[in-house]
C-alpha cells in the first residue's frame, strides 16, 4: 500500500523544526510519506509549523497560511494544519479569522494531529525524529519554555515557563542518533544555562554536556542561547576538558548600558558583562563568541547607543547579529514604555552596528589566512566544496569554501584545511 505524501512546512527557530522533526517521526510511524519543505508542495496534506516570534515572524507565517489556504480552494490540497508558536499564541483569532484550516495546534498539543488523521498515536514513536538536517549534524532541544522574562520578549507569553527535559531522555536520543549517523550536535534551548533548574534544583547544564560529551561517535557539541545573568562558570571547564566540545558559546547580551539593562530587565551589569567575557575568554583559550544585540529598545538614548557602539568596539565578537526593537503585545515594554524611537533612527543604528562588526569580522577573518584548522564538509557546490569549522554553527555563521581537490570529499567527513583568503563573511581555503 502507497502511504500517504504529507507537506511540512517549517517557520521560525531550529526549535521549531525539532518539533517538526518529531512530528515527522510520528506520521512515518502512522504510515505517511512526510515532506520536509519541498520545492513544489503538492501533497493533499499540509501542516505548517509557525513562528510568533517577532512582527516579520508572524506575517510571514499568515502569508504562509493564505498561500496554502488558496491552494485548498483551487482543489489542490484536501487538508491544512497549522501548529506552532503563531497558533499557540492566536488560536482563536486565527480560527475566526482563518476558518479554511481544518484546526490548529499550538507549541505542546500537536501530537493529537496523528489521531485527527485517523491513526492511533503510539508514544513510542514521540521521540524518533526524522531529521532534515544533512545527516551528519542534528539539533538536540534541551528545554522548553523561558523564565527569564525581559521587558520586550513574547516567547515566555507563547510558550510557558522552563521546562528542562530529564537527562537520560536527553542522553538516549543522542545515541539514538549517533547509530543514524550524527557526529555534530547543535545543544538549543530558549534558555541553555537554565536547564535542570526544574528538574533538579540547580543548573545541570554543565553536567549534561559532559556527558554527551563522553558519548563514543559524539565528535562536535556546539552550545546555543546562554544567558549572562548567573552563567555557570562550570560549563567552561566542562568545554576545556573536552577536545569534541567546540570553543563556540552563543549568548545573548541583548545591550551593554546600565540604564538599557535594567530597562530591559536583564538582571545583569555592564560591569558583569565584561567580567564574564574575559573569564570565557581566559578560560577557553580561542574560544568564539556569537552574541546579538538590540537597537531601539523605549529609553534608549544616543547616549546608550554610544556605549553600545564602543562595547562592540571593545569585544570584538568573533560572530555578531543585531535586530531592532519591536513592540510585541503583551510584554512588559507594549504596556509599560512608549515605542518612542522612530523607524528611522532605529534603522540608522541598526547599520550603524553592523557596519562596525563587518570590519571586526573581516579582520578576524583575514587573521586566519595561513592556519590550519579542522573542517567539517557539509554540501558540494559546482566549483567547491563547503564546509564550516567548530566556529561556525550551520545557517547563521560564516562557511569555509574550498578548491575541489583531485580526490572527492565525503560530505560529513572531517578534513585538514589551510585557510588561503578571507572576505568578511566566509573563508577559502584548500585541503592538506
Amino acid at each position: 500500500m502507497r502511504r500517504k505524501d504529507i507537506d511540512i512546512i517549517t517557520l521560525g527557530c531550529s526549535k521549531n523544526l525539532v518539533d517538526s522533526e518529531r512530528l515527522m517521526g510520528m506520521l512515518r510511524a502512522a504510515g505517511f510519506n512526510p515532506k520536509h519543505e519541498p520545492e513544489k508542495p503538492n501533497a493533499k496534506i499540509a501542516v505548517i509549523n509557525t513562528c510568533g516570534f517577532i512582527g516579520d515572524a508572524k506575517e510571514e507565517s499568515i502569508n504562509m497560511i493564505l498561500d496554502f489556504v488558496q491552494a485548498k480552494q483551487e482543489g489542490r490540497l484536501s487538508k491544512l494544519y497549522v501548529m506552532g508558536c503563531l497558533s499557540q499564541r492566536y488560536r482563536e483569532e486565527l480560527q475566526q479569522e482563518i476558518p479554511e484550516v481544518d484546526k490548529f495546534y499550538g507549541k505542546f498539543d500537536w501530537p493529537s494531529l496523528i489521531q485527527d488523521l485517523g491513526y492511533a498515536t503510539n508514544l513510542e514513536h514521540c521521540g524518533e525524529r526524522m531529521l532534515t538536517t544533512p545527516k551528519h549534524y542534528a539539533y538536540l532541544k534541551i528545554s522548553e519554555g523561558c523564565d527569564r522574562h525581559c521587558s520586550y520578549c513574547a516567547i515566555p507569553i507563547i510558550t510557558g515557563p522552563h521546562h528542562s527535559r530529564p537527562m537520560e531522555d536527553i542522553l538516549a536520543e543522542v545515541k539514538n542518533l549517533v547509530e543514524q549517523g550524527v557526529k555534530e550536535f547543535q545543544v538549543i534551548a530558549q534558555e541553555l544555562t537554565y536547564y535542570g533548574i526544574d528538574l533538579y534544583q540547580k543548573q545541570m547544564i554543565a553536567e549534561l554536556i559532559d556527558k554527551i560529551a563522553q558519548v563514543p561517535g559524539v565528535e562536535w557539541i556546539r552550545l546555543h542561547y546562554a544567558y549572562p545573568s548567573h552563567f555557570p562558570l562550570e560549563l567552561l571547564e566542562v568545554m576545556r576538558k573536552h577536545p569534541n566540545i567546540c570553543k563556540y558559546m552563543d549568548i545573548a547580551l541583548q545591550h551593554i548600558s546600565d540604564h538599557m539593562l535594567e530597562l530591559m530587565h536583564r538582571h545583569v551589569t555592564k560591569a558583569d558583562t565584561y567580567q564574564l567575557i574575559e573569564t570565557m575568554r581566559r578560560e577557553v583559550p580561542g574560544i568564539h563568541i556569537r552574541t546579538t544585540l538590540m537597537v531601539g529598545h523605549p529609553g534608549e538614548t544616543e547616549a546608550d547607543f554610544e556605549e553600545l557602539k564602543q562595547f562592540v568596539r571593545d569585544m570584538k565578537f568573533d560572530r555578531m547579529g543585531a535586530f531592532a526593537y519591536s513592540e510585541e503585545e503583551g510584554t512588559y515594554s507594549a504596556q509599560h514604555y512608549k515605542d518612542d524611537i522612530s523607524p528611522e533612527v532605529k534603522q540608522r543604528r541598526l547599520d550603524e552596528l553592523m557596519a562596525i562588526q563587518q570590519e571586526i569580522s573581516a579582520t578576524l577573518h583575514q587573521a586566519k589566512v595561513e592556519q590550519v584548522l579542522k573542517v567539517m564538509i557539509d554540501r558540494e557546490e559546482v566549483d567547491y566544496y563547503v564546509g564550516r569549522t567548530e566556529f561556525d554553527s550551520p545557517e547563521v555563521d560564516p562557511e569555509v569554501l574550498i578548491t575541489k581537490p583531485e580526490k572527492s570529499l565525503q560530505i560529513g567527513d572531517f578534513c585538514t584545511i589551510e585557510i588561503t583568503s578571507a572576505e568578511d563573511y566566509d573563508l577559502f581555503g584548500r585541503v592538506l
